[in-house]
C-alpha cells in the first residue's frame, strides 16, 4: 500500500494562498481525513494529489517519488466526488466497467470484475437500472465501485455524503469506512464536518484558511486541541472559550456548583466548592433535551456557556448558576491561540 508525504507543498493564485507550507504524512492502509470550513484549502490539497490541480512549491510524493509533474492518469488513484459524476447514459454496469472499458482490458475479466464490484457494495439488483432510476444511496455505491474497480493505489474522496440525507449519512460512513478496511487502499477523505472526521478519521488533519492546525487520532484532538480554532472546531457542542480566549472547556466537564458541593448532574462528581479548579456564574438562558441528553446555556458577562450532561438540571431558565470545572477538564491556551 501507498505512503503519502506532503514536503512543504504550498498553492498560490495571483496573490492568494489556499496551501501554506503543509507537511504531513499518510501512512499506508490509513483512512487519513482532512477537515475544515470552506476555504480551508482541503479539496485544493486533495486535487493535488489527484494530479488535477499544480503544485506551485513543495513536493508530493507517493512511496518517495515525487508525483509533481505526473499526470492524473499515470498517477493511480480512484476519486470520488460530491455529485458521483456517472455517465446518465450509461446502466450502473456500464458505469462500473468503464475505468476498465477505456483500457481495452479483456470483456470477460471486466464482467467478472464488474459483478465482483457489485457483489462487494449490494448493488447487483441495480445493474442494469440507469443513474436516474437510483436513490441518492444507490448513486453513491455506484460511484464508489467505479472508482475501486481498477484497483487504485490510493482512494480519494471529496465530500461523497453531503447530497445524502442525515440518517443515510451515518448509514453510509459506516460502510465506507468497512469497505476501506477490507480493501486495505490508502485513503483520504475531504469533509467539513468535523462529525463525519471524528467517526471515520484513523487520523485526521484540520485546516484552516490553507494553515495546518493539527494532524492527530480523533480522541487526541478531542482531548488535546492543539489550537482555540480546533478547540471549538472539532467537538458538538463545540468547546467553551473563557477568559479573553485562553481557557477552554467541554460542555460536559461544567458542573453546577451547589453549597453543599454537590453537582445538578452527576452527583457521583460532587466535590466542594473549594476543588474546583475555576468557577463562573450566569443566568439559565435555556436548557434543551435531545433524547440522550441535556444542554444548558449559561449567559455569562462575555460569553455562552453550554453545560452537557445525562440528567436533567435541577436549575430552571432565568436562575442564577455557578459553574464549576476541576484542573483535569481545563483547556489552557496562550494569547495567540495556542494550546500550552
Amino acid at each position: 500500500m501507498t505512503r503519502i508525504t506532503f514536503d512543504h507543498v504550498s498553492k498560490n493564485y495571483d496573490g492568494v494562498h489556499p496551501l501554506r507550507e503543509v507537511s504531513f504524512t499518510i501512512e499506508p492502509s490509513e483512512f487519513f481525513v482532512l477537515v475544515g470550513p470552506s476555504g480551508s484549502g482541503k479539496s485544493t490539497l486533495l486535487r493535488m494529489v489527484a494530479g488535477l490541480e499544480s503544485v506551485s512549491s513543495g513536493n508530493i510524493k507517493f512511496d518517495g517519488e515525487i508525483m509533481n509533474d505526473v499526470p492524473p492518469r499515470l498517477r493511480d488513484v480512484g476519486m470520488v466526488f460530491q455529485n458521483y459524476a456517472l455517465y446518465p447514459h450509461l446502466t450502473v454496469a456500464q458505469n462500473l466497467a468503464f475505468p476498465l472499458s477505456i483500457r481495452k482490458e479483456p470483456k470477460a475479466q471486466i464482467s467478472a470484475r464488474v459483478g465482483e464490484i457489485a457483489e462487494l457494495l449490494n448493488i447487483t439488483d441495480l445493474l442494469d437500472r440507469k443513474p436516474r432510476q437510483l436513490s441518492g444511496g444507490q448513486r453513491q455505491r455506484v460511484a464508489v465501485g467505479r472508482a475501486i474497480i481498477r484497483k487504485p493505489r490510493v482512494f480519494l474522496f471529496d465530500e461523497p455524503l453531503s447530497n445524502l440525507d442525515a440518517q443515510l449519512r451515518v448509514h453510509m460512513r459506516t460502510e465506507l469506512r468497512q469497505l476501506q478496511r477490507a480493501l486495505g487502499i490508502t485513503t483520504i477523505y475531504v469533509t467539513h464536518d468535523q462529525v463525519e472526521a471524528m467517526t471515520m478519521a484513523d487520523r485526521m488533519a484540520i485546516l484552516n484558511a490553507g494553515t495546518l492546525h493539527q494532524i492527530a487520532t480523533p480522541q487526541e484532538v478531542y482531548r488535546t486541541p492543539a489550537t482555540v480554532f480546533v478547540a471549538r472546531f472539532c467537538g458538538s457542542p463545540s468547546m467553551n472559550i473563557l477568559a479573553n480566549g485562553t481557557i477552554g472547556v467541554r460542555p460536559e466537564d461544567f458542573v453546577y456548583v451547589h453549597s453543599n458541593g454537590a453537582d445538578a448532574f452527576n452527583e457521583q462528581n460532587a466535590h466542594s466548592d473549594d476543588l474546583y479548579a475555576y468557577t463562573v456564574s450566569g443566568t439559565v438562558e435555556n436548557i434543551e433535551y435531545i433524547g440522550h441528553e441535556w444542554l444548558s446555556f449559561v449567559r455569562m458577562t462575555d460569553a455562552l456557556v453550554c453545560v452537557r450532561s445525562l440528567r436533567a438540571p435541577t436549575q430552571h431558565i432565568g436562575d442564577t448558576a455557578t459553574l464549576g470545572v476541576l484542573e483535569t477538564g481545563l483547556h489552557r491556551f496562550d494569547s495567540a491561540g495556542f494550546r500550552l
